[in-house]
């Protein structure tokens, strides 16, 4: 009898041998590759055929049976669990409120900055003093003006009182009252324009200005961050539309303090994809902490995915071949521990786990150290 199994083993080893050699070489790196899995798939058959060949001989032959050695792994019973995916995308965290501060008007050239760089500053605080010369010496011909014709109202009212003058008159005179009046409050408010003022609360982010140089509208020279309210920013790329919308879960950390972590949802998911990066934007709010700074890096996890009482396995004790997805599986057979191939179907994959949806049940012992190269039927032992 051994002598069939060695006339059959060999006769199946040159029939893989001449049939791969009848296949021409291709050197290519596909060539090689399929190459490989041609190899693999005739080591399988082979060693199928191997066991089928050994149990047969052990049957007809007991006394010349070799006692099998069992290989040793790891069995693992699987249970229900909750899974969850999430997108791991890359953010930022900005202020909800910022602004750079400019003059108001036409600006000017600066005489005097009343803070610096990381101040923290209330709304309405005096910020910087403009050059205000001009405007001073037109309020003070303004009021000088206003004292004028005041004085000639007076006078054409006490000659109107004594029916002297006409009415003409005392109106024209008022008119020049009320005329200078609001020529001088249009010329305070400008000279009030060479002030700059906070217009929210918080800190001093940055700060160019230097007395004697020009401060014009629409300067970036100063901004003020109000860092009690932050978010973050994140852009999400267009393939995820249909999964994230406000209200999605959120955990977020920061690389930057160690053990960090939030936990939010999302407030805002813009209704735009932007064509220069095909992403759309998301912001999450949130809370106000000492820790966290404008403009740090934020790591995003945002949910897409979770269930419930469903199994997972390591993603790494999942193999393929030809019919698909399978795991190895430690089955009692008569008192003996064997190796069994179980075809499965999986769902979602994050991490180091996969979700099964099916081919495997609670209960079911998993091989998950020591299941490279086992067979259908091979013995194996957790000892």
């Amino acid at each position: 009898m051994h002598k069939l199994l060695t006339v059959v083993l060999g006769s199946t080893l040159l029939l893989a041998s001449c049939g791969s050699g009848s296949v021409q070489k291709d050197d290519s790196l596909q060539g090689k590759k399929a190459q490989l899995d041609s190899l693999k798939t005739q080591q399988d058959k082979l060693t199928k055929q191997i066991a089928t060949l050994q149990a047969e001989v052990d049957k007809a032959d007991p006394s010349a049976a070799v006692v099998e050695k069992a290989k040793l792994v790891a069995l693992t019973a699987l249970a229900p669990t909750a899974f969850t995916h999430y997108i791991d995308l890359q953010g930022d965290v900005e202020a909800v409120n910022t602004s750079y501060m400019s003059p108001r008007g036409t600006g000017g050239v600066v005489r005097e900055v009343y803070i610096k760089q990381g101040d923290h500053v209330k709304q309405g605080q005096l910020l910087v003093k403009l050059d205000d010369a001009v405007q001073r010496q037109t309020v003070a011909s303004d009021q000088t003006q206003i004292a004028y014709a005041k004085d000639l109202y007076q006078r054409r009212k006490n000659l109107w009182d004594e029916k002297i003058g006409t009415e003409v008159d005392l109106v024209n005179a008022k008119n020049q009252v009320d005329q200078a009046e609001a020529k001088l409050k249009i010329d305070q408010e400008q000279l009030d324009f060479t002030n700059v003022y906070a217009d929210i609360p918080g800190t001093i982010n940055s700060l160019t200005l230097k007395v004697g140089e020009s401060f014009a509208p629409g300067s970036q020279a100063l901004q003020i961050v109000n860092t009690d309210n932050l978010k973050v920013v994140v852009q999400v790329p267009e393939i995820y539309q249909e999964r994230i919308k406000v209200g999605t879960p959120v955990k977020i950390a920061f690389p930057g303090l160690n053990g960090k972590t939030i936990i939010g949802t999302v407030h805002i998911a813009g209704q735009v994809i932007s064509t220069a990066n095909r992403a759309f934007q998301v912001e999450i709010h949130i809370p106000n902490s000492s820790d966290i700074r404008a403009n740090q890096v934020a790591v995003v996890k945002l949910q897409d995915y979770t269930a419930s009482n469903v199994l997972t396995i390591p993603i790494n004790t999942v193999e393929s071949d030809e019919t698909g997805k399978y795991v190895m599986l430690g089955v009692n057979e008569k008192g003996r521990i064997i190796a069994h191939k179980k075809t499965i179907t999986i769902g979602q994959t994050y991490a180091d786990k996969v979700e099964v949806t099916g081919g495997l049940q609670p209960g079911d012992q998993l091989i998950t150290d020591g299941y490279q190269g086992l067979y259908e039927g091979q013995l194996i032992t957790t000892q």
